[in-house]
């Protein structure tokens, strides 16, 4: 496993598995948050990683979605730091297994029921912060999708909103996404926030997204009938 500070809050630990899966840890003045928990066998790395950052304890788990790549190593986890697990609401149902994910045949659990929370949110329907990280709903890769910014670091890591391409930002991979339309939608966030640094799951971080979002969108709006100008 390969772990990086990649800015001052945040580390990022990755390991290959014919693509690279990334999950984050993110100090905060109470102790780590968890952001995605990778395959199963990524559980012992992501514990020693939590042992050695010496940040103080495992204090919540974040998920962007619910797919077993982003989800494998939660139980492990649970069994040493029994701490809150939250996704978005709109996710847990496919995640427990209840529904089925769009363009699946079938329901499948990647979670059992009952461990994952949702997201809070305020009396307008915005996701409210969790310590230093904010969260936004961008489904389209799943129905649940949300990705999470961090301002004082001006980093957001988004899951699988995206993946990258020669430090470029590049569509989600179409065979597991729900919605490719509603996923260039919620792309859009990348102009909202302007972020420094750009983080995804399956692939390389992207500097200044917002600088070559025009080049993103028009790449791919047309093959998925999507405007090619998605922010209002």
């Amino acid at each position: 496993m390969k772990c990086e500070q990649i800015s001052e809050h945040i580390w990022s630990l990755k390991v290959w598995m014919v693509i690279p899966i990334t999950v984050w840890v993110v100090v905060e003045a109470d102790g780590v948050t968890l952001v995605d928990a990778g395959v199963p066998w990524m559980a012992k790395g992501i514990l020693k990683f939590l042992e050695q950052v010496n940040a103080g304890p495992l204090k919540r788990i974040l998920l962007t979605h619910g797919h077993f790549d982003h989800v494998g190593a939660v139980k492990a986890i649970l069994q040493r730091y029994p701490v809150p697990v939250y996704a978005h609401g709109v996710e847990i149902p496919y995640l427990e297994g209840a529904v089925a994910y769009p363009r699946r045949k079938k329901a499948e659990q990647t979670l059992a029921a009952g461990i994952a929370q949702p997201l809070a949110e305020d009396a307008e329907g915005a996701l409210e912060a969790l310590e230093s990280l904010q969260p936004y709903f961008t489904p389209g890769h799943s129905p649940g999708h949300v990705v999470f910014y961090h301002p004082q670091d001006e980093v957001l890591l988004t899951g699988d909103l995206f993946t990258s391409k020669r430090g470029k930002l590049n569509r989600p991979m179409p065979m597991f996404s729900s919605d490719m339309g509603e996923a260039l939608r919620s792309s859009a966030i990348v102009e909202q926030l302007k972020p420094k640094r750009l983080e995804v799951c399956h692939g390389g971080p992207v500097f200044h997204p917002a600088d070559h979002y025009e080049e993103y969108i028009n790449t791919f709006s047309a093959k998925y009938a999507t405007p090619s100008r998605v922010l209002k």
